[in-house]
Order: structure tokens, then sequence, then C-alpha cells
């Protein structure tokens, strides 16, 4: 029998792991740039606190919140 989900809008595909564990950080800003709700973006915020906690990538994702914030008005 085939297990239906029901989506929440997140991307489960492209978890916060994949997108913020890359070989280079060319492959992380992509991961961030192509985050699509705050839903997400918090998920990775958590993710990375929780794993690595460098600076840089979290001003990045904070830019992204505001550019998502901006969106939403």
């Amino acid at each position: 029998m085939e297990q239906s989900t029901i989506s929440d809008g997140s991307d489960d595909e492209f978890p916060p792991e994949m997108r913020l564990e890359a070989s280079n950080y060319r492959l992380v800003e992509a991961g961030i740039v192509t985050i699509p709700d705050m839903e997400t973006l918090q998920e990775c915020v958590a993710y990375e606190n929780t794993h690595q906690n460098r600076t840089q990538i979290l001003r990045r994702l904070k830019w992204k919140a505001e550019e998502l914030r901006e969106n939403e008005e």
C-alpha cells in the first residue's frame, strides 16, 4: 500500500542539512537563495545554530529573512 503524505508547504526533498552542508560556499549560497518561505528559513537557522553556528551563514540567513518579509508586504 502506498503511503500518502500531506504537504505542509515545506520542501522536504531539500532539508536544511542539504541546503547548508555543501562542499563550498557557492552551494550553500544557492541553498539559501532558494529558501521558499519563513518556515523553511526557520528550520535552516535552527539547523545552523545546532550544527555549525557559522556567523557568515547566519548573517546570510538573516538577510534572506528580511527579503522574505519584504515580499510578504
